[in-house]
């Protein structure tokens, strides 16, 4: 690790923190609907749309109705994203005349934003109509991010509540997250990364004379494609959705031409995930408890970062053997080059890896499959640990919240004492719902990649052979059941199998955690408070943040290290001892 390299970590973590309070202040304020600047301008804008949908904001709902609301309109949003990539080659913003997806890659992508994946086997640039990317990709960017965030309010309702039936209303929580807090912030960096040179226009692609013309061709034009990109990146990134305009994602420098697109765009990966710390403290009345949340996120994101950065920054010894020179020096970042931007290098390159598979993100500013065997290890195994160490807005916090639920539920069987959080006892029906949560996703990335590698379709999309194969695999269940989205991408996944198998994955991924976690808001509302007593054990200490901590990674540790010791382990060990 360079001194460079430090001093931009810790910059980007400074700023971040220096962020998190006051939009996390703010953030509550909107949710508890207590009056704002920017509710006076808006406020007549959401109450239109209260009456024209027949909503009454006040109405309070069950947790099954909360979960119905969300389910029927998440329903809605997918199928509206199917129909419009069947249909847009008869719809207009199409100038490049694009055709329709096939039906099981646009059952794929329906379902990947609908539930805030953003897993793409296409090439945007090659495939979806402005139309397309506006109306369908980028609604359900701020749609799915919003309802991740109105989750996680009804949780923090359950632990708010006494003998109460309700946990809110879903379609309050929802308008109130997009309209006061995802428009406003991504206008503002939608503005910024136009200014920074992120494309944003309806204008067909461009033909653009080549600066050099090649020997071993005629061609002296290339077809430039560009369209309105910045207002979806700037979504995607706040919203933790990942999903890039173009088929690089954010290596591409129409989406992320400099380090200071690169960093507002890092920052904004983070920013609302760690806001939501603060506003859960505030919410719950007690804003230590998000910092002890905050803290054991903070701490195990940036001990994992340094064991990527440090895998990366020591290169690739097939590499070494081909005569690569990898050491760093002024001309160059030195390390492991393969699959980066020279305008990010090493340090910048290797953090944004571990931000978006943290954040439950999953844009990238490189390739991960052409990172060294550790350093991938490391973002794929960020992903398996549940996406709680920062998540995706809302889902990653209210994931958290589970494993602390289990954390306590741990420390009061060491002191023979009823466990409880915040006030609320922690019994049967909670414990066995927050089993639910953690059990499923690993269900399906551990039976899907067995799937996979047993099944013809699955091992056929497989671009290398033996351990970097498997991991490929591997990642790709992990990507869609933790809702992320980034892959190795040596893995051909846009056929019938991978496209039906990951959707199915991504669904499950998304709303078998999604009905479990409003279960135990409903029953956590409807429990009385109990006083803290000398035996309460205290949730805001080192001491708690440890064992939160420990009971994350045990669980990440014990349900993968095995599968992962087939892929990136054995794959590392073979790097290390060839020839």
């Amino acid at each position: 690790m360079t001194a460079n390299g430090l001093s931009q970590i810790t910059f980007y973590f400074v700023v971040l923190l220096l962020l998190a309070k006051p939009l996390g202040i703010y953030m509550a304020a909107v949710y508890e609907n207590r009056p704002l600047l920017l509710k006076r301008i808006l406020a007549p804008l959401e109450a239109g749309l209260y009456r024209f949908s027949g909503i009454k904001p006040e109405q309070e709902m069950r947790w099954q109705e909360y979960a119905a609301a969300l389910l029927w309109f998440n329903l809605f949003g997918g199928l509206t994203v199917f129909a419009l990539q069947m249909l847009q080659t008869f719809l207009p913003l199409n100038p490049q005349k694009l055709g329709h997806v096939t039906v099981d890659s646009a059952f794929n992508t329906a379902v990947s934003f609908a539930t805030n994946t953003n897993w793409q086997g296409y090439g945007g640039e090659t495939t979806m109509s402005y139309l397309t990317q506006m109306l369908g990709l980028s609604v359900q960017n701020f749609v799915s991010a919003a309802t991740g965030m109105a989750v996680l309010v009804a949780m923090i309702r359950g632990f708010q509540r006494t003998h109460a039936d309700g946990i809110g209303n879903f379609w309050a929580d929802l308008t109130r997250g997009t309209l006061y807090i995802l428009l406003p912030l991504s206008l503002v960096l939608a503005l910024a990364l136009v200014g920074q040179g992120v494309v944003q226009t309806f204008k067909p692609y461009q033909t653009v004379p080549l600066a050099e013309q090649a020997a071993t061709t005629e061609k002296t034009t290339q077809t430039l494609a560009v369209g309105p990109a910045a207002s979806q990146i700037a979504i995607k990134q706040l919203g933790t959705n990942g999903g890039g305009f173009f088929n690089a994602n954010s290596a591409h420098p129409f989406e992320n031409p400099t380090p200071l697109s690169d960093f507002l765009e890092m920052l904004a990966i983070l920013l609302i995930p760690a806001a939501l710390c603060h506003t859960f403290g505030t919410m719950v009345g007690d804003t230590r408890q998000g910092w002890a949340i905050l803290s054991a996120m903070t701490l195990v994101l940036v001990s994992l970062l340094f064991v990527t950065v440090a895998n990366e920054q020591s290169g690739n010894p097939a590499l070494a053997a081909l005569g690569v020179e990898q050491s760093i020096s002024v001309d160059q970042a030195g390390g492991n080059m393969e699959g980066k931007e020279t305008r990010f290098g090493i340090v910048n390159s290797a953090l944004w890896a571990t931000l978006t598979t943290a954040a439950s993100n999953g844009s990238v500013n490189s390739m991960h499959d052409s990172y060294t065997p550790l350093g991938g290890l490391v973002p794929m195994w960020l992903i398996q640990l549940g996406e709680v160490i920062f998540g995706g807005v809302g889902s990653g916090l209210y994931g958290m919240l589970i494993f602390a639920l289990i954390a306590v539920f741990v420390a009061g069987l060491m002191i023979g004492r009823t466990p409880e959080y915040l006030g609320k006892k922690i019994e049967a029906f909670e414990i066995k719902m927050a089993a639910i949560v953690i059990l499923i996703p690993a269900f399906f990335i551990l039976g899907g990649t067995a799937l996979a590698v047993m099944v013809e379709a699955g091992k056929t999309a497989v671009a290398n052979p033996g351990a970097h194969g498997f991991s490929e695999i591997l990642y790709a269940f992990s990507s869609a059941a933790g809702n992320n989205g980034s892959a190795f991408a040596g893995l051909s996944v846009n056929s019938p199998f991978y496209n039906m198998a990951l959707a199915v994955t991504m669904l499950i991924g998304r709303y078998g955690i999604i009905i479990p976690v409003l279960a135990i808001a409903g029953s956590l509302a409807a429990k009385k408070t109990v006083p803290t007593t000398v035996g309460t054990l205290s949730t805001h200490t080192p001491l708690f943040v440890m064992l939160l901590i420990g009971t994350v990674i045990l669980v990440g540790a014990l349900t993968f290290v095995p599968a992962l010791a087939l892929g990136p382990v054995v794959e590392h060990l073979v790097m290390n001892t060839a020839p």
